[in-house]
């Protein structure tokens, strides 16, 4: 896939960023990715505790559709925009460098290399709070390192936080061969676990290859018919019902619902996880859901487990800033293989 090659004149490091203006992908109705096109907008300006980041590559994750069609509806009565969204330039996760800092900053400094969530970062320029960046891990390019913040504290606190994976234990990864599944399953190798993972032919190499000790192809086999017990079951894809994934869990089990969604508009898939939130208190099991947080306390732990190698991002394709549209429909049709990225300014930049 083809990527864009540009150079860019350093800037003075400034809070007041002008009238100078950028190339960005934005939005003014809620819609498909037809509704997105690149245009010249303000350069952002920043807040006291926040961060102005030259944009080299963006991430891009589910979260990214649900902002840009406004679904389900309860997105955008958390405050995004009831008829059309707030902010029109889409895109969460972000590697660049710092261009300048807001008064109150006081981690960061213009020049350094960072990585993590931004308000916009398919563009040249983004803003980003102070407490959700951190600095970039040194053996990531940019690329690299936009693949992870969204996809892999998901993956981290699923783990981590809700299913309390440790040593020994015996953990079911359903979807592990996209953006959160491929950092889950090298996260709970990291922790000591014995992983399986569920995936389709086509992706068994590739998740193999990432540390799985076991696969299962769900074209060809039934995990529930298995008769296999696992103590954390990390549910990323997939719509299985409550009962059949109950089946694979011990008695004393954890099973942790990130995804499995539907085109429904009101719920997208959610009643499951308000349903294994309401049975999880009558259960033996531990049945639930969470909303991952957006923190650079995370971001600096998975910035060590990718530094001490035990956790590489896996990217499948990378598409040109003016491309985004195409890279949300390849993300939409379920093809990747681990996570998609824009590069912004060039893919030679490390």
């Amino acid at each position: 896939m083809s990527t864009v090659q540009e150079t860019r004149p350093t800037e003075t490091a400034h809070v007041n960023v002008g009238e100078a203006t950028i190339r960005a992908i934005v939005q003014d109705q809620y819609g498909e990715a037809d509704v997105l096109r690149l245009e010249e907008v303000d350069k952002p300006e920043i807040g006291d505790h926040e961060v102005l980041v030259g944009v080299h590559a963006a991430g891009m994750d589910r979260g990214v559709w649900h902002l840009m069609t406004g679904l389900p509806y309860p997105v955008r009565l958390a405050g995004y925009g009831i008829r059309a969204p707030k902010n029109r330039v889409r895109g969460l996760d972000v590697a660049g460098v710092v261009e300048s800092v807001g008064k109150g900053v006081t981690t960061l400094q213009p020049g350094d290399e960072v990585f993590g969530i931004a308000d916009g970062s398919f563009a040249e320029h983004a803003r980003a709070r102070e407490d959700k960046l951190t600095l970039k891990p040194e053996n990531l390019t940019f690329e690299q390192a936009a693949a992870v913040p969204v996809s892999a504290l998901t993956a981290l606190q699923g783990l981590r936080d809700q299913g309390r994976v440790q040593p020994g234990q015996k953990v079911l990864i359903i979807g592990a061969s996209g953006g959160v599944g491929t950092f889950a399953v090298q996260i709970a190798k990291a922790f000591g676990a014995e992983v399986t993972a569920v995936c389709s032919t086509a992706k068994v190499d590739m998740v193999r290859s990432i540390g799985a000790d076991n696969v299962i192809d769900y074209t060809r086999d039934d995990l529930a018919e298995s008769g296999d017990r696992y103590d954390v079951i990390l549910d990323i894809g997939g719509n299985r019902r409550l009962s059949q994934l109950r089946r694979a869990l011990t008695r004393r089990g954890t099973l942790v619902i990130v995804g499995g969604e539907t085109d429904g508009r009101w719920l997208g898939g959610t009643d499951r996880q308000i349903r294994a939130l309401m049975l999880s208190p009558f259960v033996g099991q531990k049945l639930g859901t969470f909303i991952s947080s957006e923190n650079n306390e995370d971001l600096m732990v998975l910035k060590e487990l990718i530094e001490s190698g035990r956790v590489t991002p896996e990217i499948d394709v990378t598409y040109p800033l003016s491309e985004v549209p195409a890279a949300i429909r390849y993300m939409q049709e379920g093809r990747a293989r681990g996570k998609v990225v824009i590069s912004v300014r060039g893919a030679n930049h490390d």
